[in-house]
């Protein structure tokens, strides 16, 4: 009836099945257990205990043993949030010309981090909507995050949203078409339902842990059979400059590695590209179309529904620092390397290593 996976391997759901429940009709149910039960049970981290149970199977009547905090539908929270995008990108795409203008945008840390009307209309809708569908879910916004003057992080075990209004609000301003509504949900801390909507393009982007992750219908990577990185001079690399601007610190450490990225004595990239956003970044390294992307800087909001998207389509999270080990980070940590799906792991990791040989330092942000 039950199987009890520690929280590193949950990241491998989708390749875990339990025997008697591989129907496609079962339900997906994430229990957090409390600190206080961990402590109990011995575990130096946090137990999820997956259930999966059929209407139609007797071993289901059962009531398990411990008791539960949540019990997801996660196909509805998915199609819920498709929804919510759709509406969004209506909202977004028909914002009035002096709506999107630099004019009316307002500074938050500096003048090259924006935020218009548009962002913060958009968070009030999907804000109403989940509480009025969700009430007993926690949120977190961008733009509602950025106002309240917090600087502790919020995120706890609880069934959590995590949406960006408009990742890419420069491009939005500029009328660049990367733009994205990103909607994650995030148990236990970790990301298992995310969406991306690009209403410019149509290009909706979905992903549930364990179920696989789709563009616009289609299963994540695109390119099938899934083809080896091999090493990083094969690689085009996405990358970000962010919002911080000093010339001194995490700007250096960035300009200096993408010089070493590019370089002939370097890594030798094929390229670099820069979107303009975190959400679609993740989105095309899931799609195969880019390799690699490396950022600091950013937040939970950037890249909750992104990072299902990625790991669903066979890619792997890690820390933009060089390190000793390559192993996910947490979603607060604010540095991230994402890579692509390959053949292997092992051709994963070393394209990682390679990157992290190039590096010029160590980002350095704070966490909350």
């Amino acid at each position: 009836m039950t199987e009890k996976l520690v929280e590193p391997e949950l990241a491998s759901l989708h390749r875990t099945k339990i025997p008697g429940h591989e129907s496609t009709g079962a339900r997906l149910g994430l229990l957090v257990l409390s600190e206080d039960t961990q402590k109990l049970l011995g575990s130096s981290s946090s137990l999820v205990l997956i259930i999966r149970e059929l209407a139609s199977d007797p071993r289901a009547s059962g009531t398990p043993q411990i008791a539960r905090m949540s019990d997801l539908d996660l196909d509805a929270i998915r199609d819920f949030a498709v929804e919510l995008a759709k509406h969004a990108g209506r909202m977004i795409t028909s914002a009035r010309a002096e709506q999107r203008s630099t004019a009316n945008a307002a500074e938050k840390k500096n003048s090259v981090d924006l935020v218009t009307e548009v962002d913060q209309a958009v968070e009030r809708y999907v804000t109403d909507t989940i509480r009025q569908k969700y009430p007993n879910h926690r949120f977190i916004g961008e733009e509602t995050y950025s106002a309240s003057g917090e600087t502790a992080s919020v995120l706890d075990n609880s069934p959590t949203w995590i949406v960006d209004p408009i990742d890419g609000t420069t491009n939005f301003i500029h009328g660049f078409p990367f733009v994205a509504i990103s909607i994650g949900f995030a148990v236990n801390q970790r990301p298992t339902v995310g969406v991306v909507y690009n209403p410019f393009l149509d290009w909706m982007y979905t992903g549930i842990l364990g179920r696989g992750s789709f563009l616009n219908g289609d299963r994540l990577p695109l390119q099938q059979p899934v083809q080896p990185i091999g090493q990083l001079g094969n690689c085009v690399v996405a990358v970000e400059w962010g919002s911080e601007r000093e010339e001194s610190g995490n700007l250096r450490v960035k300009s200096d590695t993408y010089w070493n990225l590019a370089r002939l004595n370097g890594g030798m990239v094929h390229s670099i590209r820069s979107l303009g956003s975190a959400a679609l970044n993740l989105c095309q390294v899931a799609t195969g179309a880019i390799d690699l992307y490396v950022e600091g800087g950013m937040w939970e909001w950037d890249i909750c529904a992104g990072w299902v998207i990625l790991i669903e389509a066979g890619g792997i999270m890690t820390t933009a620092n060089p390190a000793e080990q390559v192993a996910e980070p947490g979603l607060c940590d604010r540095m991230i390397l994402a890579c692509r799906g390959s053949t292997s792991l092992e051709d994963q990791h070393n394209v990682i290593r390679e990157y992290w040989a190039q590096s010029a330092g160590r980002l350095s942000y704070p966490t909350r």
